[in-house]
C-alpha cells in the first residue's frame, strides 16, 4: 500500500441504535480498530441517535454489551446507557445542526420540498425546487441545492484523491427531514468536525454519502472537511449476496451471544463468510486479514 499517511488523530464507531447489531457491523468495527492501533488514531465511540422514531434504549445497550462481549477497545465516548443519555447523545448537540441550517438557509443554499416517499419512490420528478415553496412550510423537508456544485475531492487512505461527480440519487439530498430533525448527512458532518475525527472507516455502500458530505461541508465554508481522509471497505453479504441488515436473527451478535457463542466463534463465523480458512479469534487477526483483503480503495464509479 503506497498511502503516505502514517499517524491519525482521531476515527470514530458511529453505530445507530436502530436495531440490534450484526455481524457486517463487527467487521467494520475490527477493521476501524486494527487502522486505529496501526496509526496510532484514539477511537470515539459516537452513537448516532437522531432518528429519534426508531431508536430503543435497548438497542443503545446491546452497542455496549457488544463491544464489551467481542472486547472491541474504544478509548472516548460513553461507557453505560446513562452516560450516553446525559453527555453524548445528539441531543445535545441541536443547537449546533440548527445553526448550520439556518445558515444554508440564509445563503439561499436549500429548498423546501413536500414531495411524499411514494412519489419518489414511484420515480415521480420533484418540481419543489421550481415551486419556491416558503422554508416555513410545516411538514416540508429542506433538500440542499446540488445543481452546479463541483465535483468534491475525497481524500482515500490509499493516499490518492477522487474526483467525482454526485450519484444521480443524492442530486438534492435532503439536510432537514419533515419532522423539523436535522438528517444524517448534516449531524455526520458537524460530528465528526466537532470530535475532530480525521479518519473515517465505512462501508462501500456509503461512498455516496461521503460524497454528498463533502459537497455539504462545501456548502457549509467547512473547508477543513476535505482533510479527513476516507476507507471504504467491502461489505459482509448473506449467501444470497444481500447486505447484512439489523434484525434479532441468525447474524446479530446478541442471537449468537444467547445462543451459546464465544467471541472467538463469532469472529471465525465472519471470517468464513469471507473465504478465510485461516483461524481467527479475535478483533486484530480479523482486522488484520480484512485490511490486506478490503484495502479500502474505492473506484470512482
Amino acid at each position: 500500500m503506497s498511502h503516505t499517511v502514517t499517524h491519525f488523530n482521531r476515527t470514530r464507531l458511529a453505530p445507530t441504535p436502530s436495531g440490534f447489531l450484526h455481524l457486517g457491523n463487527v467487521l467494520s468495527f475490527a477493521l476501524t480498530t486494527a487502522l486505529a492501533e496501526k496509526t496510532g488514531a484514539k477511537i470515539l465511540l459516537r452513537i448516532d441517535d437522531l432518528d429519534q422514531a426508531r431508536v430503543n434504549k435497548l438497542y443503545v445497550q446491546d452497542i455496549f454489551d457488544t463491544l464489551n462481549f467481542l472486547e472491541i477497545p474504544w478509548d472516548e465516548g460513553p461507557r453505560t446507557v446513562k452516560e450516553f443519555e446525559d453527555n453524548y447523545s445528539q441531543l445535545h448537540r441541536m443547537a449546533m445542526y440548527r445553526r448550520s441550517l439556518q445558515q444554508l438557509a440564509d445563503e439561499g443554499k436549500v429548498f423546501a420540498c413536500t414531495c411524499s416517499r411514494r412519489q419518489l419512490s414511484n420515480a415521480e420528478p420533484c418540481t419543489c425546487f421550481n415551486r419556491q415553496i416558503p422554508l416555513t412550510t410545516e411538514n416540508a423537508s429542506w433538500r440542499l441545492i446540488t445543481g452546479g456544485s463541483r465535483e468534491p475531492a475525497v481524500k482515500n487512505y490509499d493516499g490518492k484523491v477522487i474526483r467525482t461527480a454526485l450519484p444521480s440519487e443524492m442530486h438534492d439530498f435532503v439536510v432537514k427531514k419533515k419532522d423539523g430533525f436535522p438528517a444524517y448527512q448534516l449531524t455526520s458532518v458537524i460530528d465528526d468536525l466537532f470530535y475532530d475525527v480525521d479518519f473515517i472507516v465505512r462501508g462501500e455502500d456509503l461512498w455516496p454519502s461521503t460524497l454528498a458530505q463533502h459537497l455539504l461541508a462545501l456548502a457549509l465554508g467547512k473547508d477543513n472537511f476535505r482533510n479527513i481522509i476516507f476507507y471504504h471497505h467491502q461489505l459482509l453479504l448473506e449467501e444470497a449476496g444481500k447486505k447484512l441488515s439489523k434484525s434479532a436473527g441468525s447474524t446479530s451478535v446478541k442471537y449468537l451471544r444467547e445462543s451459546g457463542k464465544t467471541p472467538a466463534d463469532v469472529y471465525q463465523l465472519i471470517a468464513s463468510m469471507m473465504g478465510i480458512e485461516d483461524p481467527v479469534a479475535n478483533w486484530r487477526q480479523l482486522g488484520e486479514i480484512a485490511v490486506t483483503r478490503f484495502p479500502g480503495q474505492q473506484s470512482a464509479c
